[in-house]
């Protein structure tokens, strides 16, 4: 299948395994697909192709190879090449293992071996999606900024620090890098959806409320990460509102601001900021 992104970048995969009968088993899965697969025998190898063959999106890795197994060599991915979509492929007998060191790499998604063809195309498929949400999230940090400076300050500090900041920088060059900055910054979790309801956008902030044990926001559904109120209010926005709402979370009570981000007048999705009110729910008695 082709990857719909939007500069319709080529899609690499690298398979690893010091089994060839498993990487023909993979060039032979996606030889109706749009991907160009590149193959390696072990992580050593596998590194060296990384850095010969920049733009790989994707890194299929098996956990037993001689050596280097499959999580030192993700690891060493994760450092080198952070961007890219890790995943590991193990036996039944390797599972408790790799549940143990699966941070290590920063592993999107172990595949038991043998896998069922049609699901791990699915998964491929699915962290592709990931991986092109990820680049379209930085192409939209430039209307976060300007949604951002156009909302009420969260706090006089970093509001000063923002206008400071962007009087002296080239806002073009480096709004990506100092949107960033600014949004783990902030005593409030910032959330983007695109247009269909997927989280592209998390700070740190909104990890740590809202993600209930997944490493990052980024790639799931905002139905099941929201509260369901404000996910409803969300659902039901059109072109003439902006929310504005209040929630509890935790024990805790947040302002909710919402507003839509568009560009060239079509709307490409939503940015929500959940603000503590510095009030904690009262007790049970």
């Amino acid at each position: 299948m082709e990857t719909d992104n939007v500069d319709k970048e080529p899609v690499k995969i690298l398979c690893v395994d010091d089994e060839k009968n498993i990487l023909r088993s993979l060039e032979r899965l996606f030889m109706d697909d749009d991907y160009e697969i590149i193959t390696a025998s072990n992580g050593e190898e596998a590194l060296v192709l990384l850095t010969e063959q920049p733009g790989v999106q994707l890194v299929i890795a098996d956990y037993r190879m001689p050596g280097m197994d499959g999580v030192d060599f993700l690891k060493q991915v994760n450092e080198q090449w952070p961007k890219t979509i890790r995943i590991v492929l193990s036996g039944f007998a390797d599972m408790a293992a790799i549940v143990g060191a699966i941070n290590e790499g920063q592993i999107y998604k172990f595949i038991p071996k043998p896998w069922n063809d049609e699901e791990l195309k699915g998964t491929i498929a699915k962290a592709l999606e990931v991986y092109f949400l990820r680049q379209k999230n930085e192409k939209l940090t430039d209307e976060l900024m300007e949604a951002y400076l156009k909302m009420e300050a969260v706090n006089s500090n970093l509001e000063e620090e923002v206008r400071s900041r962007t009087e002296t920088l080239i806002f073009q060059n480096n709004a990506m890098h100092f949107a960033h900055k600014v949004m783990d910054a902030l005593p409030a979790a910032v959330v983007g959806f695109d247009i269909s309801g997927l989280i592209v956008l998390a700070n740190k902030q909104a990890n740590l409320l809202l993600a209930n044990g997944f490493r990052t926001l980024v790639g799931l559904d905002g139905e099941i990460s929201l509260p369901a109120e404000i996910w409803a209010m969300v659902a039901q926005t059109n072109e003439s509102q902006q929310i504005q709402a209040s929630c509890s979370i935790k024990d805790s009570f947040y302002q909710v601001l919402g507003h839509k981000i568009t560009v060239d007048l079509e709307q490409e999705g939503i940015i929500l900021m959940f603000i503590p009110s510095g009030n904690k729910l009262p007790m049970e008695s």
